[in-house]
């Protein structure tokens, strides 16, 4: 299971009336494992669901969450990585993690967790909001909102990472929100069920995507070869504009040159952030030329030979180039070493 809120939210489907505690990062100064608006959930069997850190604060949060149900309350903790008095940890990231744990119940309406996770399994992102409250605040007066991002709800352009929002609901009152994203996990199509598109296939959805495998070929993309992608058996022509919009990146892989031309005519008519051709520059042309395209038709990336030059010949190796290059574009990175982003 990957750590996205999707999976997160049909895990606590399982049980939504227990006494589960939602835990929020609200706040990161500094250098930390993960930015503000990350979730994860506690059970109180002791039970949890997702990461908040790289699995040294977990733990601790567990004894927190049981806390929070024990007194019905909202409770805050702050982790102080920079602190070298403090020896519980030594963590030495040398950031402040500041974290707000909810107990979730039917007074407060489980936070909207089952709204949030309506429109999500519906394919619309929204924004969560939640609203930060005073140390020890109960239960039932915890306050959380499901906004739909059609509606003009923020400044134009929204927000692309949590951010923390402060309003005044009546004079002289402040009230602190933290406003999350949150979308839809990635969707890629891979044209082409071979052998090697089975490596690609694990490592996105390990990655939490959401993986369609495509080839008209009676003996490719068998459905235990991919057990836990969908599966299309139809030629790329044949492909609607409603199933080709819920694509965000795709991978044209079936070794078959008018077969790949096929898929590269349909896919250059598409808004795709992200399309990639396996082979090499002579191969990319001669595909380019039968399907009557150019790099220039495409909307976003075109990326041919795929991936990047990470050295290596193995479909695995190949499949962890190619998705690392694709998760860049979708995540609108720059390829840049750590080492010259941290310091």
């Amino acid at each position: 299971m990957s750590h996205h809120i999707e999976d997160l939210l049909s895990e606590w489907q399982a049980a939504p009336y227990d006494d589960w505690v939602l835990a929020v990062i609200t706040r990161v100064q500094g250098s930390a494992y993960r930015k503000a608006g990350a979730m994860m959930l506690f059970h109180p069997l002791g039970k949890s669901i997702g990461l908040v850190s790289g699995g040294c604060l977990e733990a601790d949060l567990k004894r927190h969450a049981q806390r929070a149900i024990q007194y019905d309350t909202a409770i805050q903790v702050i982790y102080d990585a920079g602190d070298e008095t403090d020896v519980s940890y030594q963590l030495g990231c040398g950031g402040i993690v500041e974290l707000m744990l909810f107990p979730l119940t039917r007074e407060n309406h489980y936070l909207e967790l089952p709204l949030l996770a309506e429109y999500l399994n519906a394919g619309k992102p929204v924004f969560y909001e939640l609203v930060l409250p005073t140390q020890d605040t109960g239960s039932s007066e915890l306050v959380a909102k499901v906004v739909s991002t059609a509606k003009k709800h923020y400044p134009k352009g929204g927000f692309t990472e949590a951010t923390l929002v402060t309003r005044a609901p009546k004079k002289g009152e402040s009230e602190h929100r933290l406003v999350i994203p949150c979308r839809t996990r990635f969707h890629l199509a891979i044209f082409g069920g071979g052998l090697d598109a089975q490596p690609v296939t694990k490592m996105a959805q390990q990655l939490g995507w959401r993986v369609t495998v495509i080839d008209e070929r009676t003996s490719y993309a068998r459905q235990y070869d991919f057990p836990d992608a969908q599966i299309i058996k139809q030629k790329s022509t044949q492909l609607t504009d409603t199933v080709l919009s819920r694509f965000d990146a795709a991978i044209v892989m079936q070794h078959n040159l008018d077969l790949d031309a096929k898929a590269l005519q349909v896919l250059s008519l598409t808004t795709i952030d992200f399309v990639a051709l396996l082979g090499p520059p002579h191969r990319r042309d001669k595909v380019l030329g039968k399907a009557g395209v150019t790099i220039q038709d495409f909307h976003g990336v075109f990326s041919a030979p795929a991936g990047l030059a990470l050295g290596g010949e193995l479909p695995e190796s190949i499949a962890l180039s190619i998705l690392a290059q694709c998760h860049g574009v979708l995540h609108q990175a720059e390829l840049t070493s750590l080492d010259r982003v941290m310091t």
